[in-house]
């Protein structure tokens, strides 16, 4: 018989929920079912590195909220990324991107299909609620999405990306936060 603490356990178990919202954002529902979903768990060096190009572009932009964001980063067991690529989905008339309809949006291929930020967000959501549903601590961030497009953790064609942060400790690092200069 032997007494096995949680606390010693606590950063494989997130890991592990990381890897159940993983899943939870590739099933969720997508228009016309094309996926431009692409999901990826960070930590250890890469997180570090997450970390370091957060107060980078905090110090660059003079933008307190990256630097503040960096801290919970560095607090975190590890961290969910989903970010989606950018493909059209046919579905003329729209226009709700900002162009007259697809075929002119595709001419402008930065510019995100407003159905792949949809199904993004149901993504994120989905995520999300896994982590709830298990109590663990969490927020979503632009800001480490951004950190991760400038550091490239996916390739060239996901456009948009959320950093999820995830924590299991006594207090919920996310709340109380202070911004930062």
């Amino acid at each position: 018989m032997s007494v096995n603490y949680q606390e010693n356990n606590l950063t494989k178990t997130v890991y592990r929920i990381a890897e159940y919202m993983s899943v939870a954002a590739r099933t969720a529902p997508k228009t016309k079912g094309v996926d431009v979903i692409h999901t990826a768990i960070v930590d250890g060096e890469e997180k570090e590195n997450l970390e370091k190009e957060m107060i980078k572009i905090s110090d660059e932009y003079k933008l307190g909220l990256f630097k503040r964001d960096a801290g919970n980063v560095s607090d975190a067991c590890c961290l969910l990324l989903i970010g989606c690529s950018i493909k059209t989905n046919q579905l003329n008339p729209c226009g709700m991107c900002g162009f007259p309809n697809c075929d002119e949006k595709e001419n402008n291929p930065d510019v995100p299909c407003v159905f792949n930020s949809m199904d993004m967000g149901i993504a994120i959501g989905s995520a999300v609620s896994i982590a709830a549903d298990h109590r663990v601590d969490n927020r979503i961030m632009y800001t480490v999405g951004q950190a991760a497009l400038n550091l490239k953790y996916f390739d060239d064609n996901v456009k948009v990306v959320c950093g999820i942060p995830l924590s299991a400790k006594g207090k919920n690092i996310f709340f109380d936060r202070k911004k930062k200069k």
